[in-house]
Order: C-alpha cells, then sequence, then structure tokens
C-alpha cells in the first residue's frame, strides 16, 4: 500500500513540473532553407525534389524535423539580412538555394553551422570549399556548370539558325562575375563570327523592358544566361522570347517545359534532391568537410517539338541524334 502511494506521489508531482523539466522528447532539428525565390516556389518542383531527398535520409517535415524559409523573392540584397537570421536562430544546418548568391551570403554569415549550397559553378573559385573531394570546411553541396556551358548554348543557336548573326543575350548585371561571364561568351561569339546584343534586367519590369530593347535591335536568335532569378521567373521570359519569333536556348529543362525552344545543361531538379540528401547526412552527423561536392555528370539536350514546328524550324537530322528528350 505504501509503495502504490509513493508511485501515485511521484507521477503526480512529475505532471505537474514545468514542461522544460519534464525531458520528454529531446527538440526536433531546425533546418533553414535561404533562397533566392519567392514563397510561390514552395509548391514547385525543385523544393518537391529537396524534401523527397531529406525523407530518402530519414527526415520528414513537421515530423522530426523543422524548416525555417527565407523567401528573397529575387531581390539578392536580401539574402546577407536572412543569413544572418538563420545564424542568430543557431540553425542545425543553412540550404543555401539558387546557386553562388546564396551560397556566398550563408558562407559570409557563419563559418561555423554546415551549409548545404546548390548549383554553385566553382565553389572552389568562390572560396565555398578547399577541393570538392574534401571540401574541408562548413560547407558542402552541388556543382553547377551553369554559365560554362553558356558557350555551348551559343554553338546549339547557331546549328540550330546558322544563317543568323545577332544574338540577343538576357543577363541579370546583379549576378556576381557576371562581366567576367560575358567576356567568356563575347570570345565565342567572335569565334563564330556572331555578334552579341545584351539585354539587362534585374526586375520583373525591367525583363519587360530589356525584350523590347532587344526587339527594337532585331536579334535573330536569343540566349538567356544561367541566373536564378530568370529560373524565379521562368515564364515571363519564355513568354517574352515567344513575341519576338526566334530560336532561344536555356539552361534548364524547366524552361522548355514552360514552351522555351531548348536547353542544355545538368538536372538542377536533382541538384535540390541531392541537397536534401546531404542536409540529411549532416543532421545525422556527418560533417561537411568530409562530404564531396557532387558535380553532374550528365548534360540535357531538350528540345520543345511544338515550338520548333511553331517557329518554322526544320531541325538536322545530326541535332535531333544528340537530343536527350524532345517535349511536344
Amino acid at each position: 500500500m505504501r509503495r502504490f502511494a509513493l508511485v501515485s506521489l511521484i507521477a503526480a508531482v512529475a505532471l505537474n513540473l514545468p514542461l522544460p523539466l519534464r525531458a520528454q522528447q529531446p527538440a526536433m532539428p531546425v533546418i533553414g532553407f535561404l533562397t533566392t525565390a519567392s514563397a510561390s516556389a514552395r509548391s514547385g518542383d525543385q523544393l518537391a525534389a529537396f524534401h523527397l531527398g531529406l525523407q530518402e535520409a530519414g527526415y520528414v517535415e513537421n515530423r522530426n524535423v523543422l524548416i525555417e524559409y527565407r523567401w528573397a523573392e529575387d531581390d539578392y540584397s536580401r539574402l546577407p539580412v536572412f543569413a544572418a537570421e538563420l545564424t542568430r536562430l543557431r540553425v542545425a544546418v543553412i540550404v543555401a538555394a539558387g546557386g553562388h548568391v546564396s551560397a556566398l551570403a550563408a558562407h559570409k554569415a557563419t563559418k561555423d553551422i554546415p551549409i548545404v549550397f546548390t548549383t554553385v559553378t566553382d565553389p572552389v573559385k568562390e572560396g565555398l570549399v578547399v577541393s570538392l573531394n574534401k571540401p574541408g570546411g562548413n560547407a558542402t553541396g552541388t556543382a553547377g556548370l551553369t554559365s560554362e556551358l553558356d558557350p555551348k548554348r551559343l554553338e546549339l543557336l547557331h546549328e540550330v539558325k546558322p544563317t543568323a548573326k545577332l544574338v540577343g543575350v538576357l543577363v541579370n548585371p546583379n549576378r556576381p562575375g557576371v562581366d567576367s561571364e560575358s567576356r567568356e561568351l563575347q570570345a565565342a561569339a567572335d569565334k563564330l563570327n556572331l555578334k552579341l546584343e545584351f539585354g539587362k534586367a534585374t526586375t520583373e519590369r525591367e525583363i519587360d523592358t530589356a525584350f523590347a530593347t532587344l526587339a527594337s535591335q532585331r536579334v535573330e536568335t536569343l540566349l538567356v544566361t544561367a541566373d536564378p532569378f530568370f529560373n524565379n521567373r521562368r515564364a515571363q521570359v519564355v513568354l517574352n522570347a515567344a513575341s519576338l519569333s526566334i530560336p532561344a536556348v536555356y539552361q534548364w529543362r524547366e524552361f522548355v517545359l514552360a514552351g522555351g525552344l531548348m536547353s542544355y545543361g545538368p538536372s538542377i531538379t536533382e541538384a535540390y534532391h541531392q541537397a536534401g540528401i546531404n542536409t540529411g547526412r549532416i543532421l545525422k552527423g556527418e560533417k561537411p568537410a568530409d562530404i564531396p561536392v557532387v558535380q553532374p555528370t550528365r548534360f540535357q539536350l531538350v528540345i520543345n517539338r511544338w515550338t520548333a514546328r511553331h517557329l518554322g524550324l526544320t531541325l538536322s537530322p545530326n541535332l535531333l541524334t544528340r537530343v536527350d528528350e524532345v517535349i511536344e
């Protein structure tokens, strides 16, 4: 009888203790998700791919992990502020989505909290990692090979319409490194005896203005350079390109799904999927310093056949044999 009373007393005291003292389930880890995109991307393929990778690693949002989202809404100046916020929150991992602009903001904010980046063109050159195989610091992720492929995309445009001599190029002047990338693209154009006309855009309104300028210059083909801002506004970009009625090439397959003519590059959804896997590995105790940066090994040439027909293009058999996917 005395034993029963003692047990009852202990249970009663425990139930009346403040919540922090009950020592029940440990707190869930928190991921900081820093992205250039807008909140509307929450339902997009890229975030879905990230969640799939995270799930494969054993983590599901609001079940055994929490995610603090920070959406820059295509305003790169907000990234350092949001990165500092996530650092003050002491999140377990910061996922820097949207290329090197997000990754650099996160890396400047903390050398302590692990960082997982997506599609960074050259993480060694940017100072994010010591080497691809042994990152050596607090960051790891996926290499993008985005702007490096612009000369190849220029060649594809020339192959689709060899008579065209004036190429419109859409660029975001706020992208770090855009000047050197533009010079490299110009060098590639010189080898093909092509002239480039640059249209610059940093806001949604400026995209329309840039296309109006390119139209007034009577460009004959169009290359949209790799930039998360354009990817986040791809429907607007593709619609403007359609209004010019000229062949256009993009970096991601998603532009072709939206009606663009063709794209050449790695899979962006796979990069986000890998980011989810890497984030899970870090939550389980692995250090980013020991997780190799994943480089794309496959580059897809995707063509929208309907758009090609609409533009009156006859694609050469040589080109068609190299196409990885045809969108009807």
